[in-house]
């Protein structure tokens, strides 16, 4: 009995989601790494020993300027993350869902200045949720599928770093 070979895929849906976290895959991360204390003119957040995060007080007066990797991809309107709600029941229970997104994102953002929420666009049948962070996207999804259970599907593509989700009920 001969077997066939599965047909090339683009994507690889389902739990076990391949996300890649090297740079050189989102455009918006730099690769150099920037000159301590720098701050985000947008946001605040202070680059320091490697990574984004939030600072306590104020940020020294010497510190360089620039824009973070969240704040170019609102100001350019490109989203990592898509996460789209729809079904009966995310009709009819909104708030709860928006209220459970809002709670990821708080979360995740106290910690991760990168992850954040771009827009929330409430259409008559669905909402669609951008995000600046493919992770931020799937966390949202995960929470809603552990919360509410449904049909949660991902959709990552690797050539544009772009993360869809959906989650149906």
């Amino acid at each position: 009995m001969q077997s066939k070979s599965p047909a090339a895929v683009t994507f690889r849906p389902g739990r076990r989601l391949e996300i890649l976290d090297d740079p050189n895959f989102d455009p918006y991360l730099t690769k150099e790494k920037f000159a301590e204390p720098t701050v985000c003119r947008g946001c605040g957040a202070v680059y320091h020993v490697g990574h984004w995060q939030w600072q306590t007080g104020t940020a020294p007066i010497d510190a360089q300027q620039v824009v973070c990797p969240a704040c170019r991809r609102i100001a350019e309107d490109f989203p990592a993350g898509f996460v789209t709600i729809d079904g009966p029941f995310a009709l009819k229970s909104r708030q709860e869902l928006l209220n459970l997104v809002r709670h990821v994102e708080g979360h995740e953002r106290a910690e991760h200045p990168l992850k954040r929420i771009m827009a929330i666009d409430e259409q008559a049948d669905r909402l669609i949720i951008t995000t600046t962070d493919i992770h931020l996207a799937r966390q949202i999804g995960e929470a809603l599928e552990h919360a509410y259970r449904g049909e949660l599907d991902f959709h990552y593509n690797k050539e544009e770093y772009l993360l869809r989700v959906h989650w149906h009920r």
